[in-house]
């Protein structure tokens, strides 16, 4: 029995090479159908053939997107998948040939559908690395659609792992646009995508696109988990925004809650999206609707308190210039037990002072302390800013020390608008005074408030008093610009002090500041009644030179 078996395996050997060299590519004849030549390929990539091998065989095919998609699809069976993988890398190495979106698309869908989620993932990736610019979003998305049906007729998660793709090569703006495409298409991203694009755009510092991507998600009820609201915890805090929106939870519902994650982290959606400001008059009311929807629908889900939810759509009517309905949602609120705050009053007193009816806002301000509600800093700020853009400056500077009395400090640019009245009206020793009670409570100043202190001091003539703000600027390391310059140089020129006015015309190009034509006239005609007409002469001609060159 073992002599007869030997020569039959012999024998069955033979007939199988002769068989397969009968089938190589080589042999065939010229008019091969693309079918066999279809059958040949995935017959030999199913018999685990080496590339140099497969090679050789089919060195005289010439591979186009027709052939390479039918192989592809002919491998469609999950037992095939990776062999549909080897064919792909195969045809790209040895034959140079460049893969489109459908054979990428087939080839992923093979893989998925087989669970071979790794090996589609590395595929993506290559592909994310071909189309990095958004306006090719739609092309991908297009082709995923129009091969899923040839392959299994689902889209199984490959939508999810192109956004992560996406969001892994750090093109975070090209996977939000994949997200919203998707969307436009009829499908839909699950949370686990978004809170990956998300979590990359929080670590690259790109908070516009972490709140746009939130506020999108919640528009389309997609709602967040704690992975969601841990990464936008972390967003608010890089972003140095945290206290100050806890702080206007303070001001809504006390400082003795307890505010979860949620809540601080809706209200910061609500405040950016007002932030984001320039509405057009017209999209006005489509804003306002957008924003009251979102509201009610954070609301709903539990996501924001009552308190806070009715706070805010009166503080976005009246921001968005719809004051007359913030009244009556107000009253509304009131009627139901919501109780009063200091974020509420706060934004009619802001509304009241830009629309300079500065007697409505500080008649809201006393009814907040008899109602036991304690103005916070922006308050007086609002009503500060509010009196001085008014002329009303007794009130303004009543208003600054009842701020300061309360431990406020305000900042920088409500205290510049003050002092700027002050000096202008001739009350800059109130300016300095008040500067100097800031200074001990580790205020920091800006050139401007300096710029505003020495005029104020330049058009009393007291010339002692604005070198000796200059003198502070310089030791403090500050750059006088050139308000401070002409300030000063018409105050020495009044005095006839020529020597200190050149003195600082000739610093103040020494750190590239132009002079302004006031200047040069101020100096001309300081020389000229002085009698140093030669030095007015040049002067005049540095004037027109400078004038020539910006004409």
């Amino acid at each position: 029995m073992r002599s007869i078996s030997k020569p039959l395996k012999l024998l069955s050997r033979l007939s199988f090479h002769k068989l397969h060299s009968e089938t190589s590519f080589n042999s065939t004849p010229k008019h091969t159908t693309t079918t066999n030549i279809v059958t040949l390929l995935c017959n030999s990539f199913r018999m685990k053939q080496n590339w140099d091998t497969l090679t050789h065989k089919f060195s005289s095919i010439k591979l186009n997107h027709s052939l390479v998609e039918q192989v592809l699809l002919e491998l469609k069976h999950p037992t095939d998948a990776k062999n549909a993988l080897s064919f792909f890398h195969w045809s790209s190495k040895t034959h140079s040939f460049q893969h489109g979106l459908r054979s990428y698309s087939i080839t992923i869908h093979l893989l998925l559908q087989a669970g071979l989620i790794t090996d589609a993932n590395a595929l993506l990736e290559s592909l994310v690395n071909k189309h990095t610019k958004t306006h090719t979003v739609r092309a991908i998305i297009d082709s995923f659609i129009n091969t899923s049906e040839s392959v299994s007729g689902s889209h199984l998660p490959v939508f999810d792992l192109l956004v992560k793709a996406y969001a892994k090569a750090r093109l975070t703006d090209v996977a939000f646009a994949v997200c919203r495409c998707v969307e436009e298409c009829g499908f839909c991203v699950s949370l686990s995508s978004f809170n990956a694009l998300l979590y990359v755009a929080q670590k690259g510092n790109r908070f516009s696109t972490v709140w746009d991507v939130y506020g999108y998600m919640i528009g389309k009820r997609i709602y967040p988990n704690v992975v969601t609201l841990r990464i936008m915890i972390d967003a608010l805090c890089k972003e140095g925004l945290l206290q100050r929106n806890v702080d206007a939870l303070d001001q809504i519902i006390g400082k003795r809650n307890s505010h979860s994650p949620s809540v601080i982290v809706n209200l910061s959606l609500i405040l950016r999206m007002l932030e984001k400001g320039n509405v057009e008059e017209e999209d006005v009311d489509n804003e306002l609707v957008k924003l009251v929807t979102l509201l009610k629908r954070l609301l709903q889900k539990n996501l924001i308190g009552d308190s806070v939810a009715y706070s805010l759509i009166v503080h976005v009517k009246i921001r968005l210039g719809n004051l007359d309905s913030a009244l009556e949602i107000y009253e509304e609120m009131v009627r139901r037990g919501f109780n009063e705050n200091s974020f509420v009053h706060t934004s009619f007193i802001r509304v009241f002072c830009g629309k300079g009816r500065i007697d409505k806002a500080i008649e809201l301000m006393k009814e907040m302390e008899a109602k036991g509600l304690r103005p916070y800093g922006e308050t007086f700020e609002c009503v500060i800013v509010g009196c001085a853009d008014s002329g009303r400056l007794k009130d303004c500077s009543s208003y600054f020390e009842e701020m300061l009395c309360a431990g406020f400090v305000p900042s920088c640019s409500s205290f510049d608008k003050m002092v700027a009245k002050l000096c202008e009206n001739g009350d800059v020793e109130k300016a300095n005074d008040f500067l100097t009670v800031l200074l001990d409570k580790g205020f920091l100043p800006s050139d401007e408030t300096y710029s505003h202190l020495i005029y104020g001091y330049a058009i009393k003539d007291e010339v002692q008093e604005v070198l000796k703000i200059y003198y502070e600027m310089e030791y403090k390391s500050m750059c006088p610009g050139l308000s401070v310059y002409s300030s000063m140089i018409k105050c020495l020129c009044r005095f006839g002090k020529l020597e200190d006015s050149e003195k600082y015309l000739r610093i103040m190009k020494g750190r590239s500041l132009v002079p302004n034509v006031n200047i040069y006239e101020t100096l001309i005609a300081c020389h000229v009644q002085k009698g140093n007409n030669d030095r007015a002469l040049q002067l005049r001609n540095e004037m027109a030179s400078l004038e020539s060159q910006h004409s």
